[in-house]
Protein backbone atom coordinates (compact mmCIF):
# COMPACT_ATOMS: atom_id res chain seq x y z
CA UNK A 1 0.00 0.00 0.00
CA UNK A 2 1.45 3.40 -1.08
CA UNK A 3 2.65 5.70 1.84
CA UNK A 4 0.69 9.20 1.97
CA UNK A 5 2.61 12.38 0.62
CA UNK A 6 4.39 14.32 3.37
CA UNK A 7 2.97 17.78 4.04
CA UNK A 8 4.27 21.17 5.02
CA UNK A 9 5.03 21.74 9.16
CA UNK A 10 2.14 23.34 10.46
CA UNK A 11 4.30 25.16 12.48
CA UNK A 12 4.80 29.14 11.48
CA UNK A 13 7.71 29.46 9.22
CA UNK A 14 8.71 25.76 8.79
CA UNK A 15 9.47 24.36 5.73
CA UNK A 16 9.93 20.81 6.54
CA UNK A 17 7.76 17.85 5.47
CA UNK A 18 6.20 15.62 7.67
CA UNK A 19 3.80 12.63 7.81
CA UNK A 20 2.67 14.03 11.39
CA UNK A 21 0.93 17.72 11.68
CA UNK A 22 4.81 19.29 13.36
CA UNK A 23 8.23 18.14 11.89
CA UNK A 24 9.93 16.10 15.12
CA UNK A 25 11.71 19.67 15.70
CA UNK A 26 8.56 21.53 16.21
CA UNK A 27 6.09 18.49 17.75
CA UNK A 28 8.30 18.91 21.31
CA UNK A 29 8.31 22.55 21.22
CA UNK A 30 3.99 22.19 20.49
CA UNK A 31 3.72 19.66 23.06
CA UNK A 32 5.38 21.97 26.18
CA UNK A 33 3.47 24.45 24.75
CA UNK A 34 0.06 22.90 25.48
CA UNK A 35 1.31 21.61 28.56
CA UNK A 36 1.99 25.24 29.63
CA UNK A 37 -1.13 27.22 28.55
CA UNK A 38 -3.69 24.71 27.54
CA UNK A 39 -3.92 21.62 29.90
CA UNK A 40 -5.63 21.47 32.79
CA UNK A 41 -3.22 22.64 35.76
CA UNK A 42 -4.89 19.99 37.94
CA UNK A 43 -4.52 17.06 35.38
CA UNK A 44 -1.25 16.06 37.21
CA UNK A 45 -2.83 15.85 40.09
CA UNK A 46 -5.83 13.80 39.07
CA UNK A 47 -3.74 11.37 36.68
CA UNK A 48 -1.05 9.47 39.30
CA UNK A 49 0.49 5.96 39.49
CA UNK A 50 -3.20 4.92 41.21
CA UNK A 51 -5.04 5.76 38.01
CA UNK A 52 -2.25 4.12 35.84
CA UNK A 53 -3.06 1.12 37.83
CA UNK A 54 -6.85 1.44 37.43
CA UNK A 55 -6.34 2.28 33.65
CA UNK A 56 -4.67 -0.73 33.01
CA UNK A 57 -6.57 -3.32 34.62
CA UNK A 58 -9.75 -1.44 33.59
CA UNK A 59 -8.50 -1.78 29.71
CA UNK A 60 -7.30 -5.42 30.53
CA UNK A 61 -11.03 -6.16 31.54
CA UNK A 62 -12.74 -4.13 28.54
CA UNK A 63 -10.12 -4.50 25.53
CA UNK A 64 -12.30 -3.62 22.68
CA UNK A 65 -13.72 0.61 22.05
CA UNK A 66 -17.32 0.30 22.96
CA UNK A 67 -18.75 2.61 20.82
CA UNK A 68 -16.49 0.76 18.02
CA UNK A 69 -18.32 -2.50 19.32
CA UNK A 70 -21.99 -1.28 19.72
CA UNK A 71 -21.18 -0.22 16.08
CA UNK A 72 -20.70 -3.63 15.17
CA UNK A 73 -16.72 -3.07 14.60
CA UNK A 74 -13.94 -4.82 16.80
CA UNK A 75 -11.33 -1.92 17.14
CA UNK A 76 -8.75 -2.34 20.46
CA UNK A 77 -9.37 0.15 23.14
CA UNK A 78 -6.53 2.19 23.87
CA UNK A 79 -7.79 5.26 26.26
CA UNK A 80 -9.88 5.45 28.98
CA UNK A 81 -12.71 7.93 29.36
CA UNK A 82 -14.11 9.36 32.08
CA UNK A 83 -18.28 9.56 31.85
CA UNK A 84 -18.42 12.19 34.11
CA UNK A 85 -15.16 14.01 34.68
CA UNK A 86 -13.18 14.40 37.56
CA UNK A 87 -12.80 17.90 37.87
CA UNK A 88 -17.42 17.83 37.53
CA UNK A 89 -17.17 15.71 40.48
CA UNK A 90 -16.98 11.80 38.50
CA UNK A 91 -14.73 9.30 40.08
CA UNK A 92 -12.32 6.68 39.05
CA UNK A 93 -15.19 3.74 39.59
CA UNK A 94 -15.87 1.31 37.10
CA UNK A 95 -19.73 2.26 36.20
CA UNK A 96 -18.26 5.95 35.40
CA UNK A 97 -15.34 4.71 32.86
CA UNK A 98 -15.30 3.62 29.16
CA UNK A 99 -13.03 2.03 27.01
CA UNK A 100 -12.14 3.71 23.76
CA UNK A 101 -10.19 3.78 20.60
CA UNK A 102 -8.61 6.96 19.86
CA UNK A 103 -10.88 7.91 16.83
CA UNK A 104 -13.68 7.65 19.14
CA UNK A 105 -12.07 9.55 21.60
CA UNK A 106 -11.40 12.38 19.56
CA UNK A 107 -14.93 12.94 18.38
CA UNK A 108 -16.15 12.37 22.08
CA UNK A 109 -14.08 15.10 23.01
CA UNK A 110 -14.78 17.37 19.76
CA UNK A 111 -18.25 18.16 20.94
CA UNK A 112 -18.45 21.39 22.38
CA UNK A 113 -20.23 21.50 25.59
CA UNK A 114 -21.35 18.05 25.62
CA UNK A 115 -18.31 16.17 26.87
CA UNK A 116 -20.25 12.53 26.96
CA UNK A 117 -23.11 12.74 24.73
CA UNK A 118 -25.49 10.02 23.88
CA UNK A 119 -23.79 7.73 22.35
CA UNK A 120 -23.34 5.14 25.16
CA UNK A 121 -25.16 4.76 28.48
Amino acid sequence: MPYRAKKPCAYPGCPKLTDKRYCTEHEMLESQRYEKYHRDPDHGKNYDAAWEKIRARFLERNPLCEMCREGGKLIPAVLVHHKKSLRDGGTNDYGNLVALCQGCHSRLHSKKGDRWGKEIK
